[in-house]
């Protein structure tokens, strides 16, 4: 694994009026070589122009240089939530997935970016977005790289990504993926009970329905398309609460982990996900 942290050099992206996409660049250049051209396009793309403007931004990219108290904060998380990581990772697991982490300026490409770099998996924390959204804390920081890391682990060692004809199978095998991610996440923190999610009564609402959430997500799969499901994302809504598949899939596969090894349930199949499902919904 290699950690990679830009926060001695982010000022450098900054002139006496602020933000200077041409500092940015040289930059970029500089702590993350051969990324600029991902990170702006990315950039065109979520704006649909054929330009970079960093007008369309500046708010945001301004964040670092004037929330100089929330940047120390998100920093200082980060080397909290990276702090002998791989070493971590291995003594929960047995093997740490190659991956770069890298905390970096952005151009509101994202808080959390699982992407490529270099032939290998990345996960970019755009300082900006950290700072926009006010997820500076332990907590978040942790929630932004495990989360990642543990997905991460599944391609690596095990099988994430698979094609469907089914859009049933598709929001199953998420469930899936999201549960061994959620897991994965859990046990670095080293508390099974740990959900990122868990703010204003969140964890309590959702134990208190469990049955009632694993009953409606079986019968929701029958018809359930992306503008549809009100399982994964903190946009959508189940009964008035978002993410409530991340803490429906933690549990299915906790009670996978019941019976067969975690390096076992990555490999998994889509027929297996099924049958395993069937049990949870009897027995889980």
């Amino acid at each position: 694994m290699e950690i990679i942290d830009t926060y001695s050099s982010v000022r450098t992206a900054y002139d006496s009026s602020g933000f200077s996409f041409e500092r940015w660049k040289r930059y970029i250049d500089t702590a993350l070589p051969g990324l600029c051209s991902k990170l702006v396009s990315d950039a065109k793309n979520a704006i649909g122009t054929g330009e970079f403007s960093e007008d369309d931004y500046l708010s945001v990219l301004n964040l670092p240089a004037s929330e100089s108290d929330l940047l120390e904060a998100a920093h200082g998380s980060f080397l909290k939530a990276t702090e002998n990581l791989d070493d971590k990772i291995k003594k929960c697991f047995g093997r740490s997935p190659d991956v770069t982490v890298a905390f970096y300026l952005g151009l509101c490409n994202g808080a959390g970016w699982a992407t490529e770099y270099r032939g290998k998996t990345a996960i970019l924390l755009g300082i900006e977005k950290i700072l926009e959204l006010n997820w500076c804390g332990v907590d978040d920081m942790r929630a932004l790289i495990y989360h990642e890391l543990g997905h991460a682990y599944q391609k690596q060692y095990g099988i994430l990504n698979r094609d469907f004809e089914k859009a049933e199978d598709s929001f199953l095998w998420q469930l899936f993926t999201e549960g061994i991610a959620m897991c994965f996440e859990q046990t670095i923190v080293g508390d099974p009970g740990y959900w990122r999610q868990d703010k204003n009564g969140w964890k309590e609402w959702c134990e208190n329905r469990f049955e009632q959430i694993k009953k409606d997500f079986s019968s929701d799969l029958k018809t359930m398309t992306p503008s549809t499901q009100r399982y994964f994302g903190d946009w959508v809504s189940y009964n008035g609460r978002g993410d409530v598949g991340y803490y429906l899939g933690g549990r299915f596969v906790r009670f996978i982990l019941s019976s067969c090894d975690f390096d076992e349930i990555i490999g998994f199949d889509i027929e297996k996900v099924r049958e395993m499902f069937g049990k949870f919904l009897r027995e889980g």
